[in-house]
């Protein structure tokens, strides 16, 4: 596919000013954490209006003409803030893989950025943004191995919901799997769930994949979900998302 001129010669500091883009956004962030550690081990970033709009808001004013340039001014935006609170953690940014023409110009993009605001390369992941269809799944794998060959960190998100698939989880062989909270809700009463979970984390243990379960909102949910061994988690039981800051956690007991 060719790249158009004009998005050939954008630069991060050009996503950083919003040119083109037609509206300002910001960035809020949510911790992840290592409930076996009792630990902070990243933060994700979340897009939001200039003002702390939802994502919904800033998701109306993506249109196909701009989603290239929002993709890039999201990366920018998402470790220029994170670089300013200090962030030492990992940082995961949403990326929208049917707008990323070209994933080396992308990485360059992404370097500059690093570069500019002195935040380390080694600690960013890249995870596909929910709710992303996907046009093609070469497409994908080929942004998957470009990041990796740079030594960033790929993430499948919401498995279990939409295009995510066991065939999709063995093909594109990421670092990290999210489950989908569909998947996590009520999971300390539904037994098929949990079978559901353990054949998941069997399949990732066996290609080296880490598994992340999101949208934890209950003590139950979290206490099943070690039970059967996963120790990556995300949600509200730990922090909400905290407009341009990095919230704190405290850790609710294990027993």
């Amino acid at each position: 596919m060719t790249i158009p001129e004009s998005i050939g010669q954008q630069t991060c500091r050009d996503c950083l000013a919003g040119k083109d883009l037609g509206f300002a956004i910001e960035m809020a962030f949510q911790p992840i954490v290592d409930i076996k550690t009792q630990s902070i081990i990243a933060y994700e970033a979340l897009v939001r209006g200039p003002n702390g709009e939802g994502a919904g808001w800033v998701f109306e004013r993506v249109t196909h003409d701009n989603r290239y340039y929002f993709d890039q001014a999201c990366r920018v935006k998402a470790i220029e803030t994170a670089a300013g609170l200090g962030c030492k953690e990992f940082l995961h940014i949403n990326f929208l893989p049917n707008a990323v023409y070209s994933p080396e110009t992308c990485i360059q993009a992404t370097i500059e950025a690093a570069d500019l605001y002195g935040f380390d390369l080694t600690k960013l992941v890249f995870e596909v943004t929910e709710g992303e269809e996907i046009i093609s799944k070469s497409h994908l794998q080929r942004i998957f191995s470009s990041y990796s060959a740079r030594g960033f960190q790929t993430a499948i998100d919401d498995y279990g919901s939409g295009y995510a698939s066991h065939q999709w989880l063995v093909e594109l062989r990421p670092h990290i799997l999210k489950l989908d909270r569909t998947l996590i809700i009520d999971i300390d009463q539904h037994p098929k769930k949990q079978q559901e979970v353990k054949q998941v984390r069997a399949q990732c243990e066996l290609q080296g994949t880490r598994i992340l379960a999101e949208g934890i909102e209950t003590e139950a949910e979290m206490r099943t979900l070690a039970e059967l061994g996963v120790r990556y988690m995300q949600g509200y039981l730990f922090a909400r998302p905290e407009f341009k800051g990095l919230p704190p956690v405290e850790f609710p007991s294990m027993s």
